[in-house]
């Protein structure tokens, strides 16, 4: 069973940037999108056409703003959207698919953003991120993936030392968040099957920074510890564009 995330920057945008030939490229039995700045109907609409998929998503309020979506083959037993919090729920940036053994998340965690403007929220988000992914896993194993919106470690970023505690993503606050995912027993998959590899998953549009490999790991693939004898291999794909972060996936036996 083959598992993508990818975080499209825009369905609609993507589109027109070879997306239904990756999809094909893929052949994965999950596809989750994050951020696709779209509503439903408008999500539906992109993927119309978009054969052997069952296709589920979660939409901001606000329109042409983050939002969540999975494609499956198999559909799942029931489809969960949102933490039920309402301060956490009004941004489509949860949607949870439960499959016989296991739940499979779909993220997309708040940037910190300009100025760090959003950084208190974002440790409560994370804080009842990982009360969730705690309830889930009291239920049955997770694989949480998506954007989480931090480089975990120096490894993980190409710049650590002038982006650190100044830039979204690569401030203590938000490391020690995704910290307490790895403590709580959530794995990072990638960086279990390649401690010492350097690839990233997010390059800025600036400067060439794709093409110079000036980039950062944000986008992870978690997984419940359960299920580590299950996961043959986690990836990152940076050679498929059409956004500015590249997908990344496991394989698992199922």
């Amino acid at each position: 069973m083959k598992i993508i995330s990818w975080n499209v920057n825009g369905i609609r945008a993507v589109q027109e940037k070879g997306f239904r030939d990756s999809l094909q490229h893929f052949d994965a039995d999950c596809i989750l999108l994050q951020e696709t700045k779209a509503q439903d109907d408008q999500v539906h609409k992109a993927l119309e056409g978009i054969d052997h998929y069952h296709v589920y998503c979660n939409s901001a309020e606000r329109k042409g703003y983050s939002g969540v979506a999975l494609l499956t083959r198999n559909p799942p037993l029931r489809v969960v959207h949102d933490m039920g919090i309402a301060e956490h729920d009004q941004e489509g940036r949860v949607l949870v698919a439960e499959f016989e053994s296991f739940y499979l998340l779909n993220v997309y965690v708040p940037n910190s953003g300009d100025g760090l403007a959003r950084l208190d929220y974002r440790q409560t988000w994370d804080a009842a991120l990982l009360a969730y992914l705690q309830q889930l896993q009291n239920q049955k194993p997770v694989i949480a993936c998506g954007d989480f919106n931090v480089a975990h470690q120096a490894i993980d970023i190409a710049r650590p030392k002038a982006n650190y505690n100044k830039s979204a993503g690569y401030t203590q606050t938000e490391i020690d968040g995704f910290s307490r995912f790895t403590e709580a027993g959530f794995i990072d998959s990638f960086r279990h099957f390649h401690p010492e590899t350097v690839a990233y998953s997010w390059w800025s549009y600036r400067a060439g920074a794709r093409a110079k490999n000036i980039g950062w790991r944000i986008d992870y693939v978690l997984t419940s510890q359960a299920l580590l004898p299950r996961i043959q291999d986690s990836f990152i794909l940076p050679e498929i564009m059409g956004s500015d972060h590249c997908p990344v996936g496991i394989q698992i036996s199922e």
